[in-house]
C-alpha cells in the first residue's frame, strides 16, 4: 500500500529530492502560556505555523509563512509576520490542572485569551506553491482564505483545528464543532490532506472524508492512521518521554510534508511525522533539533527512496523504515534537561 495523493495531486517518487519544491504555511504566531497549580510554568512561542516552520527550516525545505501578530509580539522568528499595530498577538493559556477526567487521563484545557486579526485572501502571495498548509489555531483561517490557497497550491494540507475550533465568549475556552457545520465543508473536496487528532476526528465522518481527500488521524503514543478511498494504514509511533504535548501534532504535520517534499509515500512521510512529533513532546516550547540527528534522518530518507525505487516490496514494509530511523531519532538525547509537567501525578498525553 502506497497511499499516494489523488492523481492530480501526486508527488513524484524520484531517488533525489524534488527540486524547487515550495511550501506555503498559513497561520498566526501565538504566545503560549503554560499554567500549572495556578502558576505560570513557561511562556513560549506558539501557533502551529511556528512549530511547522521549525521542522521545515531544520530540514532545509523552502517555505514561506503568512502570519499576523500584534504590537506586543516578543519573539524573534525566521519568517517575519504581518504586524497589526492596533491589535494584540493571539494568546493561549494551557491549564494542566483542569483536565483530569473520570478515568484519570491528564490533558490540557486551552483558553484563547486574545486574538489577532484573521488572515485574508489579500494577505496570501500571488505565487504558485507545490504545497500549502492551512494551520490556524485561533480562528484566523477564513473559508475564502482556504479557497485562495487551493487555487495557488498544487496540494493543500489542512489541520482540522483550523476549521472546527470555536471559543467561549466568556472565558475563551476552546470548543469544537462538527466539520459539516464549520463553514469549510464545501471546499474540502479540493484539498489533498486533512489531519486530525483522535479527539478531533470525532467531529467528522472519516468514512465520508476519506473519499474526498487523504485523512490522517494522530493518536499520540499509538502513532497514526491513514485513510484514503479504500486504503487504510497504521503508522508506528516512536517512544518518547513526554514533557509537554503542545505542538506535537504540528510537528507531525511538518514532518509529513517534509516527507512528501522528499518524494516519500504517504505512510513513509507519516512515519517521519511521528518522529518529529515524538521529539517535540519531550520539550516545553519548540525543540531545537540536533544537527547530527537531522543528517542521519536525511541519510535514511535517501536510502529509503532508493530501496523503494529498486523494489516495490519495500514500499509496504514500514517496520524496516522505522527500524532504520530509530537510531537517528534517539541520537537526540537532551530531553532529560526539560522539566516534566505533571497533573496530579499524571504525565500529560498528546
Amino acid at each position: 500500500m502506497t497511499l499516494n495523493p489523488p492523481p492530480s495531486q501526486q508527488t513524484p517518487h524520484s531517488p533525489r529530492r524534488i527540486p524547487n519544491r515550495r511550501v506555503l504555511i498559513v497561520g498566526n504566531y501565538c504566545h503560549d502560556v503554560l499554567i500549572q497549580n495556578g502558576s505560570v510554568v513557561a511562556e513560549t512561542l506558539g501557533g502551529a505555523a511556528s512549530f511547522i516552520s521549525n521542522v521545515l527550516d531544520s530540514s532545509s525545505v523552502s517555505c514561506e509563512l503568512v502570519s499576523k501578530v500584534g504590537h506586543d509580539f516578543r519573539f524573534e522568528v525566521t519568517h517575519s509576520p504581518i504586524v497589526v499595530p492596533e491589535k494584540e498577538t493571539t494568546v493561549f493559556e494551557a491549564y494542566f490542572d483542569l483536565g483530569i477526567d473520570g478515568i484519570g487521563h491528564a490533558d490540557r484545557v486551552l483558553k484563547r485569551v486574545s486574538a489577532c486579526d484573521p488572515i485574508l485572501p489579500s494577505d496570501i502571495p500571488d505565487s504558485s506553491f507545490d504545497f500549502g498548509m492551512a494551520v490556524g489555531v485561533g480562528g484566523e483561517i477564513l473559508p475564502e482564505t482556504l479557497e485562495k490557497m487551493v487555487e495557488i497550491c498544487d496540494v493543500v494540507a489542512v489541520d482540522i483545528q483550523a476549521l472546527i475550533r470555536v471559543f467561549d465568549p466568556v472565558d475563551g475556552a476552546v470548543k469544537l464543532v462538527d466539520l459539516k457545520e464549520s463553514g469549510f465543508f464545501h471546499i474540502l473536496h479540493r484539498i489533498g490532506f486533512l489531519k486530525a487528532s483522535s479527539d478531533e476526528a470525532l467531529f467528522m465522518d472519516v468514512e465520508q472524508m476519506k473519499q474526498l481527500c487523504c485523512v490522517v488521524v494522530t493518536n499520540g503514543e499509538k502513532g497514526c492512521r491513514i485513510y484514503h478511498k479504500d486504503d487504510e494504514a497504521t503508522v508506528t509511533p516512536f517512544l518518547a518521554k513526554q514533557v509537554d504535548p503542545t505542538g506535537a501534532g504540528d510537528s507531525f504535520l511538518g514532518g509529513l510534508v517534509v516527507g512528501l517534499v522528499e518524494g516519500l509515500t504517504v505512510p513513509d512521510a507519516a512515519l517521519l511525522g511521528n518522529l518529529f512529533g515524538s521529539i517535540t513532546v519531550e520539550h516545553i516550547g519548540q525543540p531545537k533539533f540536533d544537527l547530527m540527528m537531522l543528517q542521519r534522518v536525511q541519510d535514511e530518507v535517501q536510502k529509503r527512496k532508493k530501496q523503494c525505487n529498486l523494489s516495490s516490496s519495500h514500499k509496504n514494509d514500514l517496520n524496516e523504515f522505522h527500524e532504520r530511523l530509530s537510531p537517528a531519532r534517539f541520537s537526540c538525547v537532551d530531553s532529560q534537561l526539560q522539566p516534566k509537567l505533571l497533573v496530579n501525578g499524571h504525565s500529560c498525553d498528546r
